[in-house]
Parts: structure tokens; sequence; C-alpha cells
């Protein structure tokens, strides 16, 4: 399954200049092959606020998760309070071990603190033992990390990088969100808020049926550069925005590398890299970078490593002297700055908010709102107004308002890193 690489840029550069900003679109082959076995795991809070409704609610959503689940994928139960309890052993997805669930699930009753390193140290080792697989975790809390230190958490994330991918749900508004976030973003998931216990079965659905599709394993994307060129800054920037810059590891002197995670056939998404360049003379040209996509991919004899070298995708910087030139902007990396100032005013618009700022919450939120409904994000905008009372969406004026509920604010800085693509028409959005 050939890996495309497309590079937009400007590549002239005024005498003296060193920064070249660039976006990579990186798009997965539609060709079908043989997908790799599936463990799940489900991380499931069992501390005393999910009595009532949300245990039972989870005990359903867990039932008709596995139940989309084949023969081939495996999965197992982690419930987790102040300590963790392994519901259910790894077994394949058969109706004996389905039944099996049934019953362990009978057993589960909310009690207890919240520590939620003990439910990822539980999930670790089953992980580990399916080195073949594609390793999904599905995360759920309701609740503050109230049970054990801030640290222990990222101790144990640490533990996890590379063992597992984890998408992190948050039930109700009693949770906070950094905590949430931080388990995602270390394990290449998503986090997001199910605003009550009816959601949860959608929720979990949802991630078993992503996870199905996925059909290559440790994709990386692998960054080379000649020795007067260095990567600054790397940020994924579709489908979401995450800062990637301090997980590249290098691979020799002149080449880094990125893990990804798993990727779907036809998935495509794309990277906005800062690279800087020795200055040169004018009507120098060099090549700054050239990518490739690194990954593994199942075959009768087993997993082979692959590495795909698209020419397209190379970054290039030519000196000039034409200033209209070299002053130009590239439309892909002026759509992806948009974006990034997009997410950055509702996370500061948000938090003068929370303080009692209110004339910087406004001007930030109102700016947000414009940033939005210039780029035509259309989610984003709804979102938004869901916030504040939007007056004018072209020149960004609101009010907000007094009446929002507290999950649509969540829901607004979870979703604000969440991004538009750039409208084409040979990609999907």
């Amino acid at each position: 399954m050939a890996f495309q690489i497309e590079a937009f840029q400007n590549r002239y550069l005024a005498p003296g200049q060193q920064r070249i900003d660039a976006i990579l679109t990186v798009t997965a082959g539609h060709e079908v092959v043989t997908p790799p076995p599936l463990v799940v795991g489900f991380l499931l809070d069992k501390s005393g606020s999910m009595q009532g409704d949300r245990i039972h609610a989870v005990i359903e959503a867990v039932k008709g998760a596995i139940e989309l689940l084949d023969e081939r994928s495996w999965f197992f139960i982690v419930a987790f309070d102040s300590s963790a309890t392994l519901l259910l052993r790894d077994g394949q997805a058969t109706e004996a071990h389905k039944r099996a669930a049934e019953a362990a699930l009978a057993s589960l009753h909310a009690a207890g603190g919240t520590a939620m390193s003990t439910g990822l140290r539980a999930a670790r080792p089953l992980f580990e033992r399916h080195p073949e697989a594609i390793r999904q975790a599905i995360f759920l809390t309701d609740g503050k990390n109230e049970s054990e230190p801030g640290t222990q958490v990222a101790l144990e994330l640490a533990r996890c990088e590379g063992v597992f991918q984890c998408d992190a749900w948050g039930v109700g508004t009693d949770w906070k969100i950094g905590e949430v976030q931080e388990i995602a973003r270390a394990l290449l998931g998503k986090a997001a808020l199910i605003p009550d216990a009816r959601g949860v079965e959608a929720a979990f659905r949802s991630s078993i049926e992503k996870a199905s599709g996925k059909a290559l394993r440790d994709v990386r994307l692998r960054l080379w550069t000649p020795q007067t060129a260095s990567v600054q800054q790397i940020k994924q920037v579709t489908p979401s925005l995450d800062d990637l810059t301090d997980r590249l590891r290098p691979v020799s002197p002149q080449l880094q590398e990125v893990l990804t995670g798993a990727w779907s056939p036809g998935e495509s998404r794309d990277f906005h890299l800062v690279i800087e360049v020795k200055a040169s003379a004018v009507g120098n040209e060099m090549l700054a970078l050239r990518p490739s996509v690194a990954y593994q991919q199942p075959s009768p004899e087993g997993w082979l490593g692959q590495e795909d070298r698209p020419p397209q995708g190379r970054v290039i910087a030519q000196w000039c002297s034409d200033d209209g030139l070299a002053a130009r902007v590239n439309e892909h990396v002026a759509h992806y700055t948009g974006q990034s100032e997009l997410a950055e005013s509702i996370r500061r618009g948000l938090e003068f908010q929370e303080v009692g700022n209110e004339t910087a919450a406004t001007q930030l939120l109102g700016r947000a709102v414009r940033l939005a409904h210039a780029s035509q994000n259309s989610e984003m905008t709804q979102r938004l107004a869901r916030v504040v009372e939007v007056l004018d969406p072209v020149q960004g004026t609101v009010r907000l308002r007094r009446d929002a509920r507290k999950a649509a604010t969540m829901d607004l800085q979870l979703e604000s890193r969440t991004t538009r693509r750039l409208a084409r028409p040979d990609l999907k959005p």
C-alpha cells in the first residue's frame, strides 16, 4: 500500500532568509490489504461517581461494542477506581468470550476513588502480548484523578507510548479536560465529551468502527535534511492539531522520524513543518527536506517493513531578489496558520472567561468566530454559537452567553483542535 506525499510551500526566499514553512499532505493508498488482527481494551472508570445510570450505560455499551468484533479480533476489560481490576483477560471475540464478558460485567459495581494510571498499567502487559496487532484502548472516566499524584499518569503514559493507542472519553462535566487530553495525546488518540450516559454506547461503537478500519500499524513519518538544514517544528494540522516536535526521534545523523500510529486505506493527514536552512546566495537552490513514510504491512510471510519516498514531497529552497516572489504565502500554509490561530483564540478566550475577565474573553472568542467564519468552518462556528451570541460573524462581534451550558464550553474546548481541511476535490475532508 504505497503512500503519497505532496509538499505545499513558497520555495522562494529573500536574501538572508532562513525559514521555510511547508505543508506535507500524506495519503495512504486505497489498495485492499488483509488487515492485521485487532486487540481492543476497555478501560472503565468504576469509581463511586459512576453509580446509577452511568455504570449501567457503560455495561450496555461494552456489550454492544464487542458484538461488532469478528472472531479475528481480541478484547479484554479492565475496571479501575483507586486500583485496577482485570474483569476479563484477553481472548478472541468468539461467542464464548463475549458471553464471558457479559458475566464479568454483571459483577461491575461503582465505588471508590479514581486513579487513572492503574487502568493504563493493567492494560499495558495485555497489549504487549499482541505485538503483531492493531492495539486500541477505549478509556472512559467521569471524574478527576484524585486518588494518586498527577505524576503517576505521566510516568505510565511514557511506558505505554508505542504499545497501544487510546481514545479517551469523559462522561458528564465533572472531569478535567487536561487529564483526559493528556492520555489521548500521548497515546495518539482523541479526547471527547459524552454529555450524559445515553451517549456512551454511540461513543464506544464509533471507536470500534474506526479501529476496525485500520490496516497499517506503526506508521512513521521520516524527515531527512542535509547538514545545512534542520526541522525546527512539526505539527499535525489535519484532522486535528497536535504538536509532534517533542516526539521526533533520530534514526541517523540526518534522519528523524515521528510515530503516527495506525492508518486506514485512503486515510490522509496534513503536517506543518518549519525548516531552518543556511542562507545562500541569490540564484542558489537546495533540497531542504526529503520526507518518506515507513510502515509495517501484512503479507503471507508475516509483517514486512516498507518505506515509500515519493519525490513530490520534497521541499526546495531557492534564494531570489524578487521581493514579490519571496513575500508570497502559500495558501495551504496560510489556511493552517489560521486554523492554529482559531484554536489558540478559543483556548485563551475560555481561560479568560473562567477567571472572570469577560472583556478579554469576548475579544478572543469574537476573533475565533471571525476566523471560523472566514475559513468556512461551519462545525466550529456552531460550537462557538453555543457559548457566545454571534452578532456579526464577519467582524467577529459577539456577546458572552449567560446561559451557556458547561457541556457546551467543554465540547468547544475539546473540539477546538479539530481542523477543517483546505478544500480540494481530490482529497477526503
